[in-house]
């Protein structure tokens, strides 16, 4: 079990000056570039001396303490999303060096993965939960590495699972071994750490698959060299691609994401970041574990090891030659209780260890950065969703007035009232507050646009498809990061597992006012933040409705296609991928969105949106 005092190998260490001089020079040798972060800030500081004169001039407005705060936040937030915009769009553009960068290195000196010299043993976990997958247990079985062992961490409480787990390690008895723990404490991370104290003893390097996971044959022939050759190699992770054999329409449509996600956002990290061990596709060094005590007791198990193994001096290494293969949820359900899992695991992670990554002495300002801006991102759609509320129902309230829009439909004119904003908001209705604002919004899909521009018709299927589901998770995301900020505890929610008995309720006793009341008070409001809870649908849709109707009273046309997908999220989790109604319904929220960005264009050129005799302007 993990321990933060616990006294470890290194620490005891610590107080010799050769060991600590040792851990120094390990550190100082695997130190990332500050690039990236520094091309960061500089572009965000120089957007903010640009734009912020004429965003304080919106202060002027003010004329009581609400509506000073509704600007106040108002102005917060678009220095906050000019950050995030500034920080994908650099992403983005370090990759494509990065990429060429070592394309040219190879053609000067072609490079490869050390070949294997000698076979230390390797144990490889193979985490399930209900949700056994053979192809998956069979490409860890099949390695064409010749000394390790399969160690099925089975957790599963569905007792046709466990047959089944069961019935494979039968097949292969001198390859298999099954691990079964008396309880399921800590989730996936108390799992591993059950299965290394008790049963994979004594191997010196550990492979992590997830159930649905499916390693390449020479996943750990590639992956073991590269620890052997570098002490300081804490981890190696593997590339992932969507499994190309995946028969879900859902994964047929949205996992060309994980191939642009992980080609565009991992390789760099080598260089210019922190390489994170993503919990899967990995090979891990058993010193490591040691030295840190163990995988943390967080549902995030893999972020927190990643941050302490770095503390002692050790640093990840992303492998992108070695690919694995994993499947994208294969229904909406699953994918938003997968989402949800992540909200509240990153939640978990930041209320218990951000403030120690931040006092960690070892590890750089540019690995800390390069870890918080992915991890706080999903925690954040809470405040997203707050802006959505100043800016859409706070400022309306205290800076609008009514405004006749005419529509003109062959030669009639038709009148609609519709709340506009006070003339003082025309100090940012100019091109280049267009430019940055475009920037923003579209900076996170800007790795997909690059990648599949020579593709349009995909690349627009694609942007309806994300859009219909990423961009309507705000307010699934903001219950479970209200949920956890009430309880303070996040549950390991199995994907694959139908089942799902983490997040059901037990049935509560004690007296009305008995702290165990409270207790199971907090428990029922965490079990109800589950996507499968009439209350987590309910308030999707409530959200959906009150940001339509402003966005019709404000003529929005944009934030009309995003409230549409509000409450189009909520209805597909009932819904298969491939019904007819869905199958067309994705594509409308990002039609209105373009549309919207497109007449927005028009009227910062001071055009009106008529065309041969149809249209409406003001």
């Amino acid at each position: 079990m993990f321990n933060d005092a616990a006294v470890l190998p290194l620490q005891q260490g610590a107080k010799s000056s050769s060991v600590t001089h040792q851990c120094n020079e390990r550190l100082m040798a695997a130190s990332p570039k500050p690039s990236l972060y520094i091309a960061v800030f500089s572009i965000w500081i120089t957007a903010i001396i640009w734009f912020q004169p004429r965003l304080l001039l919106l202060l002027d407005m003010g004329y009581n303490v609400p509506s000073s705060i509704a600007l106040w936040l108002f102005i917060g937030f678009i220095d906050f999303a000019w950050l995030y915009g500034v920080y994908n769009v650099a992403i983005v553009g370090f990759a494509v060096y990065y990429r060429l960068y070592r394309k040219y290195m190879r053609t000067a000196a072609p490079a490869t993965l050390p070949a294997a010299t000698t076979f230390p043993p390797v144990a490889i976990l193979y985490t399930t939960c209900n949700d056994f997958v053979a192809e998956s247990v069979i490409s860890c079985v099949q390695q064409d590495y010749p000394n390790f062992k399969v160690y099925m961490l089975d957790d599963s409480s569905n007792q046709y699972f466990k047959d089944r787990v069961d019935q494979f390690a039968a097949e292969y008895p001198d390859r298999v071994v099954v691990v079964r723990r008396p309880d399921r404490k800590a989730f996936k991370a108390g799992n591993m750490n059950y299965g290394l104290e008790t049963a994979a003893v004594k191997e010196p390097y550990f492979a992590i698959a997830d159930a649905d996971e499916i390693l390449p044959p020479d996943f750990l022939s590639k992956l073991v060299p590269v620890l052997e050759n570098d002490p300081t190699c804490g981890f190696a992770q593997a590339n992932h691609r969507a499994n190309p054999h995946n028969p879900s329409a859902l994964g047929k449509s949205l996992g060309v994401g994980i191939d642009i996600h992980w080609k565009w956002y991992q390789p760099l990290r080598n260089e210019y970041g922190f390489v994170m061990f993503l919990g899967h596709g990995a090979l891990l060094r058993r010193k490591c574990w040691e030295e840190v005590g163990g995988f943390p007791d967080l549902v995030s198990e893999d972020l927190g090891f990643a941050i302490h193994i770095r503390e002692k001096g050790y640093r990840g290494r992303f492998v992108e030659e070695v690919i694995c293969y994993e499947d994208f949820p294969d229904t909406v359900r699953a994918f938003r209780i997968r989402h949800m899992k992540w909200t509240r695991g990153t939640s978990e992670f930041l209320r218990r260890k951000m403030g120690w990554l931040l006092q960690a002495k070892n590890i750089s300002w540019t690995e800390k950065l390069d870890v918080l801006f992915p991890t706080l991102n999903l925690p954040l759609t809470l405040l997203y969703f707050i802006f959505m509320l100043n800016a859409n129902l706070a400022l309306p309230l205290f800076f609008s007035y009514t405004q006749d829009l005419t529509f003109e439909l062959g030669g009639h004119d038709f009148l609609l009232p519709i709340l506009v904003l006070n003339p003082g908001f025309e100090v940012i209705y100019d091109w280049d507050f267009f430019a940055i604002t475009l920037l923003t919004f579209f900076a996170p899909v800007l790795s997909f646009v690059l990648a599949l521009a020579n593709k349009p018709l995909k690349l627009f299927r694609f942007l309806s498809h994300s859009t219909a589901l990423y961009a309507a998770l705000s307010p699934l995301s903001s219950i479970g990061v209200i949920a956890y900020m009430i309880s303070g505890k996040a549950f390991f929610l199995v994907t694959g597992d139908t089942n799902q008995q983490e997040y059901q309720s037990e049935k509560s006793t004690g007296s009305r006012f008995s702290f165990a009341k409270i207790r199971h008070t907090w428990h029922q409001f965490l079990a109800k933040s589950h996507p499968d809870t009439k209350l987590v649908q309910g308030f999707e849709i409530a959200a959906g409705l009150l940001f339509m109707c402003l966005a019709i009273m404000m003529f929005q046309i944009s934030f009309f296609g995003l409230c549409l997908a509000f409450l189009l999220l909520p209805l597909m989790h009932h819904l298969p991928w491939n019904h007819r109604l869905v199958k067309v319904a994705v594509y409308v929220p990002f039609a209105l969105i373009m549309l919207g960005v497109f007449l927005s264009g028009l009227s910062v050129f001071g055009m009106k949106a008529v065309f041969f005799g149809y249209g409406f302007h003001f």
